[in-house]
């Protein structure tokens, strides 16, 4: 616990660290991988150009900062903090490398204004931080490893199958190079694939694409014009190579009840939802499958969805494109609107409303599903990057 005198040192600088955020944070990052390269393929460099996990960072120091006399008002940020570390791997000793120079760049920024007992606050401030990332971490590090399969840290996984699913998306198939078992994911969650791209090691997350229980891990990722990694894994990962993996996580999970299930997706967001659909397709449970994508060229697991809702009643699709060519059919054309879902929603609002997509798509469902009045609890979302401002 953090005495009371540290306690209000936090709470007066927050917004000073609010106010200098991006500076500081532009200052950290150089100076963390180039105090600390080991770090780096722990950060889609990606996502450092766009600008994106710098502010996640900020936003989370000072989130954590404004909340530290109330710690239980993170609960959830906290979780998902944890699950993406665990994810990539974090370890212990990288939470020094970090705090060393996050306390270096507020201290070059700020200037004189950064006195010993502010840096002293902070950095016991962030010793609390760490250490309670460290041990809700080592938990799912535990579990991982000690279920039916799992695992702890990289395991070999070789790739069997390589399928198109549409002119952009491909899926691929991970079976252990060791012929062992692997655990029961949940439904929604995602694993992290580690390469070696040029002399580079980079981690990346995707979602699986598939129910658990099938004896292979599958993604189905989308080309990328500029993407690194997804086009290595179009076009350089072949049927018999081997990559690294590590076990699934993340907290966008299947919530398992009686309510109607809405799977709202956009373009590869589709994926989290095949996993979904495929647990839940014979459960008797309602299920709307709302997709939205150019045309149908770039349309992935239609025939798979349609077949699906064919073989269970209670299963409904329903297709949006925005630039439909001569040959589409879908249900509506141009992008999702209140009205359109509104039509797939029970009178009491009372679903399981689930979104993933481009951050556009994301926003607009997100404010359609509120105004719809979907409960607050019952809404759930995720990012494929560093989780950003929807309403903003």
């Amino acid at each position: 616990m953090l005495d009371p005198s540290t306690i209000e040192t936090i709470k007066a600088t927050v917004p000073a660290l609010k106010l200098y955020a991006d500076d500081i944070t532009r200052h950290f990052y150089p100076l963390l991988f180039e105090r600390h390269p080991d770090v780096v393929p722990f950060f889609n460099q990606t996502n450092q150009g766009k600008g994106t996990q710098p502010k996640a960072l900020a936003n989370a120091v000072i989130a954590y900062g404004a909340n530290i006399d109330e710690l239980g008002n993170l609960s959830e940020a906290v979780g998902k903090i944890v699950q993406k570390h665990c994810s990539l791997g974090i370890q212990p000793a990288q939470y020094d490398a970090v705090g060393g120079c996050l306390l270096e760049a507020i201290a070059a920024v700020l200037g004189e204004a950064a006195t010993k007992e502010i840096i002293e606050a902070w950095g016991k401030a962030y010793g609390q931080l760490a250490s309670l990332l460290i041990e809700a971490e080592e938990s799912v590090y535990a579990a991982n490893e000690q279920q039916a399969g799992g695992w702890r840290g990289e395991r070999s996984f070789t790739l069997v199958k390589k399928v198109d699913e549409s002119e952009v998306i491909t899926s691929f198939y991970f079976e252990p190079s060791d012929g062992g078992e692997i655990p029961r994911f949940i439904a929604g969650q995602f694993i992290t694939l580690v390469l070696d791209i040029l002399g580079q090691s980079v981690r990346r997350n995707y979602s699986l694409s598939d129910a658990p229980g099938q004896g292979y891990f599958r993604i189905s990722v989308k080309r990328e014009p500029q993407g690194t990694v997804s086009n290595y894994l179009h076009d350089e990962l072949s049927v018999g190579d081997t990559v690294k993996l590590l076990p699934p996580c993340g907290d966008f999970v299947l919530r398992k009840n009686e309510k109607p299930l809405v799977l709202l997706t956009g373009g590869v967001g589709i994926t989290p939802a095949i996993s979904m659909l495929n647990v839940e397709a014979e459960s008797g449970r309602e299920i709307r499958f709302i997709h939205a994508a150019i045309n149908s060229s770039s349309h992935a697991f239609k025939h798979h969805v349609d077949q699906v809702a064919a073989a269970n009643t209670q299963v409904t699709p329903y297709y949006i494109y925005s630039e439909p060519e001569a040959q589409c059919q879908p249900h509506a054309e141009g992008f999702i609107t209140r009205e359109e879902i509104a039509q797939h929603l029970p009178a009491d609002r009372n679903v399981e409303f689930y979104f993933l997509g481009p951050k556009p798509f994301m926003s607009a469902a997100l404010k359609i599903a509120k105004e719809l009045g979907v409960p607050d609890t019952q809404i759930h979302y995720e990012f494929f990057g560093p989780s950003e401002d929807l309403a903003a």
